[in-house]
């Protein structure tokens, strides 16, 4: 069988900036029956190990370090043995989590993680944390845009670390030129597709506080 998506959905709190919020997380695991990668790895380490199974984990692809996106991840590594990578621009992210173990390896724009014969572009889209990243997969006509772009807009400004204009910015440059039937996968709730959303982006989206 050829390279396929399967969703997981894990629930647990994000905490930044002294506030803490209750959130359910899309973690992805792409690849086959051999290998996979898990893009992000939020609340339980162990859930996710077992939708792996006995299939070779490549890599944890973090699309960004808040705490909801990569609590498990060192967990989920040492489980497995995969290695974590992250946008070196995201460690001081990082570090509020996990400031006593370092990411394995850096992701950066234009990188290629490949997985079961097929390519995850990655996309360096700051704004929701400057090291965020997309990772798009032309064979499969997906993006995975963790926090970058939800159905509706774009992800949350509000916080430390982030920035609207550069997050829209980030979104029309790299994300709305992608082919309008890519499916867009998000960190939170349901996927869209491209074509779904540019429209919006005609209008200046108002700065989310939240």
């Amino acid at each position: 069988m050829g390279a396929r998506i399967e969703r997981l959905t894990t629930s647990g709190t994000f905490s930044l900036d002294g506030g803490t919020w209750e959130v359910d997380n899309n973690v992805w695991v792409v690849g086959d029956d051999t290998e996979v990668v898990v893009i992000d790895a939020p609340h339980d380490a162990d859930v996710i190990a077992t939708a792996v199974g006995d299939r070779m984990l490549k890599a944890i692809v973090c699309t960004h370090a808040h705490d909801d996106h990569v609590r498990e991840a060192p967990k989920l590594s040492g489980m497995t043995g995969a290695p974590i990578l992250l946008h070196p621009d995201d460690l001081p992210v990082w570090k509020l989590t996990h400031p006593e173990h370092e990411p394995d390896g850096e992701l950066a724009d234009g990188q290629v993680v490949e997985v079961a014969g097929i390519e995850l572009q990655v996309l360096h889209t700051p704004g929701h944390a400057p090291g965020a990243v997309c990772l798009y997969a032309p064979a499969l006509a997906v993006v995975f845009t963790g926090d970058t772009l939800f159905s509706g807009g774009p992800g949350a400004t509000g916080r430390s670390f982030s920035d609207h204009p550069t997050i829209v910015d980030s979104i029309r440059r790299r994300l709305l030129t992608l082919p309008l039937a890519t499916v867009v996968h998000t960190g939170h709730g349901p996927s869209t597709t491209i074509a779904a959303e540019a429209p919006g982006f005609d209008r200046e989206f108002p700065r989310d506080e939240s």
